[in-house]
């Protein structure tokens, strides 16, 4: 691939723009706004000139609802060889396509697995896609080069592939990614008019819970919109759960001893069903998940304090699998988790100690 369009640059488009122009692919960027345009391409993301051919592939950046309009658009005006769009929803964008006569044989649906909270250019990074599944959707219709063009933008991405038929596509982000952003604003609600009391007591717990919830609801409510009914199809399921959960703990508040053995099976039941589901989350480099043990280590608020922790169990021969950093109430300390191989704890501790770190048992 030489030469490519990127049309949206918001956080995807731009981070992919990022992406090729590292790696010597020549970008020509377009936006509805030409101030975003400019910006992408004053981050070193390509160029707001329009390319004199077409172009090797276009790729479409915009919210779902504008993908097949953007995308019949492109292909009238013959911009590419190739097209594909990132929409994080791809059975509806395909058929809008079908509906309005679009060559779907120049095209493929894709959708890269990467985000952050923050939306626009100046949030993007040309390694967001980095060890990230990307998935691509394509149809039998889909020329061989078009699928090949989508690869090699996978691969300069530095992004993993992986084929999904589009609408089992769409049933999945439902589960892994839509319904948790529409749980986790439920559960920060709370929060809005809770007792200030309360809100200082907030521990890592509740800021895991919540981190998504920061997310922008523009953008959440275009994505929702093309995903609706996988969506409530889940939080269905959930309610149910919820209803039955509700009814266990009623059922602890009760006099009668059976009853309250009755809603302790039942607050067991959906914990440990929840056990089952956690641990089919994939670990590290998509393998299967593996149990680690914390070193918990009080670290001061100063620069350079957790460079100097992660220095000295580089030191000690220990691998760090995971970080966590849940932060003191009014204290300039934090207690920092070092996730490790359960065989590599005492090794880690007995360093840290020697070199004078604070181990938290």
């Amino acid at each position: 691939m030489r030469t490519a369009a990127v049309i949206g640059t918001g956080l995807i488009g731009t981070s992919a723009a990022l992406a090729l122009a590292s790696r010597g692919v020549t970008v020509h960027l377009r936006d509805h706004d030409p101030d975003a345009a400019r910006t992408a391409a004053a981050l070193g993301a390509g160029t707001t000139d329009e390319p004199q051919g077409p172009v090797d592939l276009a790729v479409v950046a915009v919210p779902p609802a504008h993908v097949a309009r953007t995308l019949a658009e492109a292909q009238r005006a013959g911009l590419a060889r190739g097209y594909l769009d990132v929409a994080s929803v791809k059975g509806g964008p395909r058929r809008d396509l079908e509906a309005l006569g679009c060559d779907l044989s120049q095209y493929i649906g894709t959708h890269p697995m990467a985000g952050r909270e923050r939306s626009g250019p100046l949030a993007a990074t040309a390694d967001l896609f980095e060890g990230r599944p990307w998935v691509l959707t394509p149809t039998p219709s889909t020329d061989t080069e078009v699928l090949n063009l989508a690869l090699e933008l996978v691969a300069l991405c530095r992004a993993v592939p992986v084929v999904m038929d589009a609408d089992a596509h769409d049933r999945a982000v439902a589960l892994v990614s839509h319904t948790p952003q529409l749980l986790s604003s439920m559960v920060a609600a709370r929060l809005e008019h809770a007792d200030e009391t309360a809100v200082r007591l907030c521990g890592q717990g509740i800021r895991d819970v919540t981190r998504i919830a920061a997310s922008e609801p523009e953008m959440w409510v275009d994505i929702l919109s093309a995903n609706p009914g996988p969506v409530a199809d889940v939080l269905a399921e959930v309610a149910a759960d919820l209803g039955e959960t509700v009814e266990a703990l009623r059922s602890l508040q009760s006099a009668d001893d059976a009853k309250r053995r009755d809603g302790a099976a039942g607050i067991e039941r959906v914990l440990r069903r929840g056990n089952a589901g956690r641990v089919r989350v994939p670990g590290k480099h998509g393998a299967a998940p593996t149990v680690y043990e914390s070193v918990v280590v009080l670290i001061g608020d100063q620069p350079g304090e957790l460079a100097r922790v992660f220095a000295d169990a580089g030191a000690a021969g220990v691998n760090i699998e995971d970080v966590r950093m849940e932060h003191a109430t009014g204290q300039q300390t934090g207690l920092l988790q070092l996730m490790v191989e359960p065989k590599a704890v005492p090794v880690l501790i007995a360093a840290l100690r020697e070199r004078g770190w604070s181990i938290r048992q």
